[in-house]
């Protein structure tokens, strides 16, 4: 059942908690992929969609994944959060997603364990190990001598393990001190151990008792409130298993328990431990028959390289390594060709693909290799709408909830522009030829339904015709079509002329069509109405007016705003209304509807920072940058350098901290990519691996100091670069007879 939310609606509407995958044959105003997002409103949900495919709903009432939806009551498109739900009984109070910001989610999909501070797994809320979106355990209670330890410290330790200490006194005369210390390690890939360790100056003989039990729910269920109770268990092997009419889950211990007691789902064991000794218990959690999961991310496996930051300023690195360990963390892999991997958007709300997501983070990581990159294309290639019909071309994907002012936007729009824009530029970073060529037919589609879609008046209306004409989708068709012509004319592909014109043609009418003044020097509008109107407001979505995309020798492409209106959007971005402190607020302080938690009407993206902080640098406006970038900086060391996908736009003040968004995915896809782009950006990478160039723009402020960084690839090769105090930049690896560019 969709979960209704507060106004604050979120991204890709939601259906089966299960990793799957989009639809290769979906249609209609952005349909298709699987939607993921367990927090967002039914409200926003696409339409027109086949019947009975596996990326659309059937019907109004229902979705994919088997379970019934619900008609929820719409205001402008959106949920009202005091409208009554369907059903006996009259009106409802919103369900309240369980709280996500207090928990340790260890993650290695399709692995996930979510935890409270606390350590133990109590079955409420979200707390349990869950595999492929279903909850495999949700109760592990441990008493030790009758009682259950004192917890003392609950930490992240790697993106897959968090690590939980608790003491007891199990001796009256050992004083105020503990004399035995209980650690918990958690695994995302169902392993838990549990270590006495004993600082008695006697031995002790220690009963341990561990209590289980589990559901088996999907983990929508277990949102939503409708889990149900737990199952009974039976004796199995050396441990206890649930079943129920499609699921099963067996968990055994190491070594083999002394009692295991069916009715109460209780392991027993007698420990015996010497002063100073340890002793362990394993337990494995696993659907029946099931190996264990073995991450994509996980050594040689991994298609991301493995950087490294040496900086002035500690959190650089900090940061990376932790982007890093999210990023593999939540890599998958297309099930019908393994060798091709992208990024779930994040956990634990959006643990499958959603295309524009997987795009944006395999766009962002380029200079940690390409191989993301491909098997993302090739994965969202298979999905593409082949068939002659109006989206023919399309990448599908699911409707977004797009703030107070606008009704939801269509991402497989935003996908299918992507998708030419993230080609042209892996091959700028060294893509190979053969595989440019292989994932050209399907660009050239998205490009020929980018002219298709165009309205008479040469701009892109999102969703669909009659759509609004959204600004920040105008940025994404122009860098799309310039990129696009590019890519084309390298392979003697026809078009390419025909997406240049029109890209200038959109360049002339843009800034007339869209440009709002007032006394402060204007504005980007949001948008304009099929009527002509203009929606006036101010919110980080005009940051992507900044990101023109990579051509060859290191340039920027054109964008669709000239010098003084650049100047003037940079000015905006960079004043109090935009950047909170913390990172550029979805939605300016000054304007109506206003909400520091907004999703989009008030709250911090990280993605879309760190692409403002990405076009203010390479247009050269470095102090609205630095400010962004130092934000994020400190926001990331108050989250344990583990960036969630937004948090609150509430104004950084002395002494405070960013406030947690409670539903936001941490970690994200988008969050972690952003820190690696926001840390290339200060060296200025731009490669142009065809030929045989690298240029360096750094951010010559040098605003974290001296900064190197090594273990990145550009032609298929290691490359790293060096930046001074001075902002003078330095390559010092990097591919045989790859130039420095001018």
């Amino acid at each position: 059942m969709p979960l209704p939310s507060t106004p604050d609606a979120y991204d890709d509407i939601p259906t089966s908690s299960r990793l799957t995958q989009p639809s290769a044959r979906t249609r209609g105003e952005g349909v298709g992929a699987p939607r993921t997002d367990l927090r967002s409103p039914a409200a926003s949900r696409p339409t027109g969609s086949r019947t009975g495919s596996p990326g659309g709903p059937a019907s109004p009432a229902t979705r994919t994944g088997g379970s019934p939806g619900l008609p929820y009551p719409r205001i402008g498109g959106r949920l009202s959060p005091s409208q009554a739900l369907p059903g006996a009984g009259g009106p409802r109070r919103p369900v309240e997603l369980p709280p996500a910001h207090t928990t340790l989610i260890c993650v290695a999909l399709p692995g996930l364990a979510i935890s409270t501070e606390a350590g133990q797994l109590t079955g409420r809320g979200l707390e349990g190990f869950y595999r492929e979106g279903r909850r495999m355990l949700s109760r592990c209670q441990v008493r030790v001598a009758g009682r259950e330890p004192l917890a003392v410290q609950a930490r992240m330790v790697t993106a897959d393990r968090a690590r939980f200490m608790g003491t007891l006194r199990t001796t009256a005369d050992a004083g105020p001190d503990p004399d035995v210390m209980v650690e918990r390690t958690r695994y995302a890939d169902g392993t838990e151990r549990i270590t006495l360790r004993s600082t008695a100056r006697r031995p002790l003989r220690l009963p341990v008792e561990v209590f289980l039990g589990t559901d088996l729910a999907e983990l929508g269920a277990v949102a939503s409130g409708r889990a149900g109770p737990e199952l009974p268990a039976s004796v199995h092997d050396s441990g206890l298993r649930w079943s129920c009419m499609d699921a099963h889950s067996t968990v055994t211990a190491t070594p083999p328990p002394a009692d295991a007691l069916a009715s109460a789902g209780l392991l027993r064991w007698e420990l015996e431990l010497l002063p100073g000794g340890t002793r362990s218990v394993e337990l494995r959690v696993r659907p029946d028959g099931a190996r264990p999961v073995r991450p994509v991310g996980r050594g040689a496996t991994s298609p991301l390289s493995q950087p490294r930051a040496a900086c002035d300023d500690p959190t650089a690195e900090a940061l990376l390594q932790t982007c890093l360990q999210d990023l593999e963390a939540l890599l998958l892999r297309d099930p019908a060709n393994p060798s091709d991997s992208h990024l779930a958007a994040g956990a634990p709300w959006r643990c499958g693909m959603a295309p524009a997501d997987a795009l944006v983070a395999a766009r962002m990581t380029l200079p940690l290799g390409t191989r993301l990159a491909v098997g993302t294309l090739r994965t969202l290639a298979r999905t593409q709408i082949t068939a002659p019909e109006p989206q023919s071309g399309m990448i599908p994907g699911p409707r977004r909830d797009a703030g107070p002012h606008l009704p939801p936007g269509c991402t497989g729009t935003e996908a299918t522009l992507l998708f030419p824009v993230l080609l042209s530029e892996a091959r700028r970073w060294g893509l190979s030829e053969a595989a440019t060529e292989e994932l050209l037919p399907a660009a050239e589609r998205c490009l020929r339904w980018l002219r298709s879609a165009v309205a008479d008046d040469a701009y892109l209306p999102d969703p669909g015709p009659g759509g609004p004409l959204r600004c920040e989708t105008q940025a994404h068709a122009h860098r799309a079509a310039l990129l696009g012509a590019d890519l084309l004319d390298a392979y003697g592909r026809p078009g390419g002329a025909e997406l240049r014109d029109w890209a200038r043609e959109l360049r002339t009418r843009f800034v007339a069509d869209f440009w709002v003044e007032d006394r402060g020097g204007g504005r980007p509008a949001a948008a304009r109405t099929a009527d002509g109107r203009l929606v006036p407001h101010l919110g980080a979505g005009a940051a992507h007016l900044l990101d023109t995309g990579l051509l060859g020798a290191g340039e920027r492409a054109p964008g669709l705003l000239d010098k003084v209106r650049t100047e003037q959007l940079a000015r905006l971005l960079g004043g109090p209304a935009m950047d909170s402190g913390w990172g550029l607020r979805s939605l300016g302080a000054k304007e109506a509807a206003y909400n520091p938690f907004g999703h989009r009407s008030g709250a911090v993206r990280v993605q879309e920072t760190a692409v403002a902080v990405a076009g203010l640098a390479g247009a050269g406006y470095e102090k609205e940058a630095t400010s962004l970038l130092r934000g994020v900086l400190a926001a990331a060391e108050s989250f344990g350098h583990r960036l969630p996908e937004m948090y609150a736009g509430e104004q950084r003040n002395a002494g405070s901290a960013p406030l947690p968004h409670p539903a936001a995915c941490r970690p994200a896809a988008t969050a972690a990519a952003a820190g690696v782009l926001l840390l290339t950006t200060l060296v200025g990478i731009r490669p142009d691996a065809p030929a045989g160039t690298v240029t360096l723009r750094p951010v010559s402020s040098a605003p974290l100091g001296e900064i190197g960084l090594t273990g990145l690839r550009v032609a298929g090769a290691p490359f790293a670069v060096r930046v001074s105090r001075l902002g003078l930049a330095m390559v010092e690896e990097a591919a045989d007879g790859l130039q420095l560019g001018v």
